[in-house]
């Protein structure tokens, strides 16, 4: 019985950690969203992009199941669409269906990373990828950007956030590309 006590305080703990980490950053943590599947968060600023579950007809939508959005905290907090050149070029999504209700997912600028949608063990949908080559719930992207050009960032450094699907634990990987 106290093992099972200190394992759930374990896992509640870790499943509040991810907020810490984004915390140390100063970055606000987007929230209140029942639809959400990860954000990311990049410099030179606080702008968080948002990726929710897109429904059509009360169904995920098959063309575009996740839709990516702004939240503009270095302003006054709204919502608003990404622009052309950022759905096009930069942070839009690539969509590909491979079965009912799972689809594999990538960026548009970096192809390379997959992301796979489809229902949970809790019968919710979530995003999985590949943190330190095992399977997690994608829960946050953080981009360290060092200089560049409009077209050519310099991207230092990618931090990959998730979750083990089995025991809630906080995984985190950090890319260079």
């Amino acid at each position: 019985m106290k093992t099972k006590r200190l394992f759930f305080i374990f896992n509640l703990l870790c499943s509040f950690s991810l907020p810490i980490i984004a915390q140390e950053k100063g970055f606000p943590i987007p929230s209140g969203n029942s639809k959400q599947l990860f954000y990311l968060q990049r410099t030179p600023n606080k702008n968080t992009i948002v990726y929710e579950l897109n429904y059509k007809n009360g169904e995920i939508d098959s063309e575009e199941p996740v839709h990516g959005f702004w939240i503009r905290y270095q302003e006054e907090g709204q919502k608003e669409d990404l622009n052309y050149i950022q759905r096009k070029f930069a942070y839009g999504l690539k969509t590909k269906k491979i079965a009912e209700n799972q689809y594999e997912i990538s960026f548009v600028s970096y192809k390379k990373y997959k992301m796979f949608l489809r229902m949970g063990a809790d019968k919710k949908f979530h995003l999985y990828t590949t943190i330190n080559q095992l399977t997690a719930e994608l829960t946050s992207i953080y981009l360290k950007i060092n200089g560049g050009a409009f077209w050519t960032p310099n991207i230092e450094y990618v931090d990959i956030y998730g979750v083990d699907p089995t025991n809630r634990s906080v995984m985190k990987e950090r890319m260079k590309i």
